[in-house]
């Protein structure tokens, strides 16, 4: 489902050629299955880092998402039902689930799994919000109450979540930004739980598989041949026009350097046979399988560090570190390394597919664990033959998370507190995933009451970042207020006149929406090209 598309040209000399002598060098004639202390050593990663198992089969199984609840628990996505064969027999078979991991002795390594839906077709991408869950089983999308981690309603958010497609091209990621808005790849539709509605709105079209965000909640994706792409701006502007096709400073081409460098013979992509895919040694030579990324918003790895990029590679067992820039209101970047990657392994089976920061602060490895990656409705006849040369069919029970941490260095995860005021400090932590749960669960509690404290943090502007989260959580909650937004628009730092702007929607309307122009004509009078580029 993550590799790309088949351009066809399969009438030629070259692919016959391919078809007919193409050779493994030893030791890659065959891909035996490993287990995931095995395939833990055949992978090479930057110098100063470890990899270690998190979970492993039996498990997990088929993980293709997950994301961590307040507990600190993984919620994984199991998609087992996923390509059983070249020919995808018994694909529309309900076997797929979403579980709930758990690591009872605190060792840092999940040993109790507990079964929290099942009887899936497919299902794709979760989002706990409230007291429930948002689940994606194309193509409709899910609500479901949760008690004592069990579902105890199921409520219809959107029947048309993924219509038609398949399961390579349908909508995924739930990602909960900074805005309180829940957003996809794959898709133009946004999605916002207020009270007991569900409101859907109209948005950019992003990506294909595999969303995160920045500091400050600008969104970033990529589709299988790019690297990452990503947005200027709050991904809830520039939206609202139907007959705007097209809209600068979104799906930007942020990394255009789409070079990968395996450490094995890549044959079995789709498109193998043809020119320039493969290099002289059958390594795979730029993305065909870019997915998962995620901008890693944690300080354990360093300043270095903080704010990269991390792309999953699947077909070529790799992750790539991209370093990001800013340049006034312009986001850029590069490829860290040449040459060589962050990580990248000789297990043709490695498939990591999703990437996310943890509660410790680490990162960590969605690794599917299967041989076929590519979906039937691309599977060319080459790569039919690469699968059956190497026994890629089986096993379909297979899978495992990673984390990466320093060398050397235990890593502890950030508890977070019950009280709702012990919230506020860690709108300012170091790690993004805290900051950000923080938020929803404040906003999630519909707690007007630290309205008062939220406000002083704004007043106080010392950290972009707790004022920047203090001002969504206040938007998310519904107390924020015009006099708390137009003092921000005259800030001179504009990591907080940028989100004044972002957030300003929010608070305008037909009574004070003067005030508001009165100032963004201020703005575009002096020149502020930041603002108004």
């Amino acid at each position: 489902m993550f590799a790309g598309f088949f351009l066809g040209e399969r009438n030629s000399d070259h692919y016959q050629f391919a078809l007919d002598t193409i050779k493994l060098e030893k030791p890659f004639t065959e891909s035996p299955v490993l287990s995931a202390g095995e395939s833990l050593k055949a992978m090479k990663i930057e110098p100063g880092f470890s990899i270690q198992i998190v979970a492993e089969e039996p498990l997990v199984n088929s993980p293709v998402s997950v994301l961590f609840d307040k507990k600190g628990r993984i919620w994984v996505v199991e998609m087992e039902n996923y390509m059983p064969d070249t020919v995808g027999t018994g694909e529309d078979q309900p076997t797929g689930k979403v579980v709930i991991l758990s690591d009872r002795n605190g060792d840092g390594r999940m040993d109790h799994r507990q079964v929290f839906l099942d009887s899936l077709v497919l299902p794709r991408a979760i989002c706990l919000i409230e007291n429930g869950l948002l689940l994606a089983e194309s193509p409709k999308l899910w609500y479901y109450e949760i008690q004592n981690d069990k579902p105890v309603k199921r409520t219809l958010v959107d029947p048309e979540y993924a219509e038609g497609g398949n399961v390579e091209h349908q909508p995924n990621g739930l990602f909960r930004a900074m805005d309180n808005w829940i957003y996809n790849a794959k898709s133009s539709k946004r999605y916002r739980k207020m009270g007991d509605k569900w409101l859907i709105e109209r948005t950019h079209f992003r990506g294909q598989w595999g969303i995160s965000q920045d500091d400050q909640g600008r969104l970033f994706y990529n589709n299988n041949s790019e690297n990452l792409q990503g947005d200027f701006f709050s991904p809830g502007l520039g939206a609202s026009n139907d007959n705007q096709q097209r809209l600068r400073g979104f799906s930007e081409n942020i990394i255009k350097n789409n070079r990968v460098y395996p450490i094995r013979p890549t044959p079995g992509v789709n498109r193998g046979y043809m020119k320039d895919i493969l290099d002289d040694s059958l390594r795979l030579v730029n993305f065909t399988a870019a997915c998962g990324p995620v901008i890693f918003n944690s300080m354990l790895f360093g300043k270095e560090y903080y704010g990269n990029a991390f792309v999953a590679e699947p077909s070529a067992n790799l992750i790539k570190r991209n370093i990001i820039s800013e340049k006034g209101y312009q986001v850029a970047g590069r490829q860290a390394y040449t040459e060589r990657e962050f990580l990248a392994s000789t297990d043709e089976r490695f498939r990591p597919v999703n990437l996310n920061v943890g509660p410790d602060g680490a990162l960590y490895i969605v690794d599917m664990y299967r041989g076929i990656i590519q979906h039937k409705t691309y599977l060319t006849p080459y790569l039919k033959n690469q699968i059956k040369a190497r026994n890629l069919t089986e096993p379909l029970s297979f899978g495992r998370i990673y984390k990466i941490v320093p060398a050397g260095k235990k890593v502890r995860s950030q508890t977070l507190p019950s009280a709702r005021d012990q919230l506020l400090p860690l709108l300012n932590h170091s790690n993004g995933w805290v900051r950000n749960q923080a938020q929803q669960i404040l906003v999630d509690s519909r707690n007007k009451n630290l309205e008062s404290s939220l406000r002083s943090m704004l007043y106080k502007r010392v950290q972009p970042r707790s004022v920047i989260h203090a001002l969504w959580t206040m938007e998310g909650l519904g107390v924020l207020r015009k006099t708390d937004v137009l003092p921000i628009l005259n800030e001179k730092n504009w990591a907080f006149r940028m989100q004044a702007l972002n957030v300003s929607p929010s608070v305008m309307n037909k009574e004070n929406y003067r005030e508001f122009l009165s100032t963004f004509n201020r703005m575009l009078s002096s020149g502020d090209t930041l603002a108004a580029p």
